[in-house]
């Protein structure tokens, strides 16, 4: 049966230019680059990309209190942001900028289509004026009681809680983050986006397959509750794109960053002259793509996005992944309210490997938060990987290197727990498709707990050390070393670096199209250190950056 040869693209939320990737980001491109490298061992052609958003007023004014120009002040975050990911091992082919000359072309572009169209109209409304610092205030930089939960501390477009949107003057007990004291109410005209005209198509196409239930049931609500007009200018001073024929006026960074996958896969269209961009961007295009999200913006990708894209005639997404929020003692992750440890921060502990395999132990294909619990951490690094998975390997090649100058046998001691194991890959594989990562890891270690059975009740230790070429200790040892190279193809794309070693170490590619033909007859390298156990000591140092 001939497998189908899929085109995707997959892109990751863009991470704000105004600090750090800390560890709460990086759970969504661990998610999503787990997924893409699977896709790309199971043949099929992938494109990873994502960008910096670098467009609005926390970025003007981040640059202010740097003094730096907002220019330099994205350039340098840029270079940063680059760095952690691919320190974290994320496959980017194109890690862009939402400041680029390819995104203002498609700004105005779409900007032009959708105007020529009448979707926009102006409307004076009364906006929240900072009078101590003389600037109206963005979503952002507004901070109250959410109307409709009633939590405290919500920013002045969605609430954390309950991921309701809202108007900012719907906000209770207002306060400007940068000055601490109650905004004004100040007259203000923009240009607002008709989001209501497309309650129809959106009814339909989030119920198309693209979305899970629990988000469909919350796209629901939204359109439930009517849809309402869309912002999308602010006010000088700013820092992003200008709006054509437009006083003082300046896209909303919610109108340009979305347009950022676009922008983003076009200058890969440049760098890569093979991509077609209309093969992947036209609105009846055969390809794939996939965004990788977080609850917090759902509403903009679920709504406000598909609307902009079928208002000028792009494709829509195959499928919007949503992810919880990651959260230490119970709170949220988060830059702004200091509640974070920073990518860098975590190299200096731990290896990227471990942060990748507790994620995907934890990840599913629901927007459920995860809780990052030091302590559990540590035991199940050191319980899956260490004891169950390196020993397998350690205590297997140790009886090869000694005995047999380094090469496998030349059969299986047992051929039907092999075929149990490779008749695993169909399950690992649909878990890999649904993003249900926590069910391979549960998987991955049953399968370590029947490999180190095996070892244990044919106990190769107390074999005689007279031995033949074809020994049960030989036989014994390489069915171990059999075992573990199966489990290591599965955890591929979530541990690539210990991948790596292992690939050196049995002097063999780890590939989902060879997994059935087991490593005969052939040499292995003396064991390496393939793993070094998470130490107490770690722990609670690394806890002090959370205290």
């Amino acid at each position: 049966m001939s497998i189908k040869f899929r085109k995707i693209l997959v892109t990751c939320a863009l991470p704000y230019a105004n600090g750090p990737i800390h560890i709460g980001h990086m759970l969504e491109h661990i998610q999503a680059d787990i997924w893409v490298r699977y896709q790309r061992m199971k043949g099929h052609e992938v494109w990873f990309i994502s960008a910096d958003d670098a467009h609005g007023t926390a970025i003007m004014l981040r640059s202010k209190n740097l003094n730096i120009s907002e220019k330099k002040l994205i350039k340098n975050i840029h270079k940063d942001h680059k760095i952690d990911f691919i320190n974290f091992n994320i496959s980017y082919d194109n890690y862009h900028t939402t400041h680029s000359v390819e995104n203002l072309f498609l700004l105005r572009k779409i900007f032009a289509s959708i105007s020529k169209k009448q979707l926009f109209n102006k409307k004076i409304i009364s906006q929240f004026y900072d009078n101590v610092k003389k600037i109206f205030l963005p979503d952002r930089l507004i901070k109250g009681t959410c109307p409709i939960c009633y939590a405290k501390n919500q920013y002045g477009d969605a609430c954390e809680a309950c991921s309701s949107t809202y108007e900012p003057t719907d906000l209770i007990n207002s306060t400007s983050v940068i000055s601490g004291t109650s905004p004004i109410l100040r007259d203000t005209e923009h240009l607002y986006f008709n989001l209501p005209v497309f309650s129809n198509m959106l009814n339909q196409w989030i119920h198309s397959g693209v979305l899970e239930k629990s988000v469909i049931k919350k796209a629901e609500e939204w359109l439930k509750l009517g849809l309402k007009k869309w912002c999308i200018s602010r006010d000088k001073p700013y820092f992003g794109f200008k709006i054509p024929n437009f006083i003082n006026k300046y896209f909303y960074v919610w109108m340009d960053a979305p347009i950022g996958y676009i922008s983003t896969f076009k200058n890969l269209c440049v760098k890569n002259k093979n991509l077609n961009f209309n093969e992947f961007w036209n609105k009846n295009s055969k390809c794939e793509l996939y965004h990788f999200i977080g609850k917090d913006i759902m509403y903009f990708h679920t709504l406000f996005w598909p609307s902009i894209l079928e208002a000028v005639d792009f494709r829509k997404p195959s499928g919007i992944f949503v992810h919880g929020h990651v959260t230490i003692n119970g709170l949220k992750l988060s830059k702004s309210r200091n509640i974070f440890i920073t990518a860098k921060n975590w190299l200096k502990y731990f290896d990227v490997d471990s942060l990748r395999y507790y994620y995907a132990s934890k990840l599913t294909n629901n927007i459920n938060d995860i809780e990052i619990n030091l302590n559990d951490f540590m035991y199940k690094i050191n319980s899956d990987i260490v004891n169950k998975l390196v020993n397998l390997a350690s205590r297997s090649s140790s009886f090869i290197n000694k005995y047999f100058d380094g090469y496998l046998s030349d059969q299986l001691h047992d051929n039907n727990l092999y075929n149990y194991f490779i008749n695993s890959r169909k399950k690992i594989e649909n878990f890999f498709e649904s993003r249900k990562f926590s069910l391979i890891i549960q998987k991955c270690v049953k399968l370590l707990d029947i490999a180190n059975q095996y070892i244990n009740e044919n106990k190769p230790w107390k074999i005689k050390q007279n031995i033949k070429k074809n020994s049960d200790l030989h036989l014994i040892s390489t069915m171990g070393i059999n075992l573990f190279r199966i489990i290591m193809i599965f955890l591929t794309p979530i541990i690539p670096n210990l991948s790596k070693k292992t690939e050196l170490f049995l002097i063999s590619h780890l590939r989902w199209d060879n997994i059935q033909k087991p490593l005969l007859s052939q040499k292995i390298k003396n064991f390496p250190k393939l793993y070094e156990r998470i130490s107490s000591d770690k722990i609670l140092n690394i806890s002090k950056l959370f205290n």
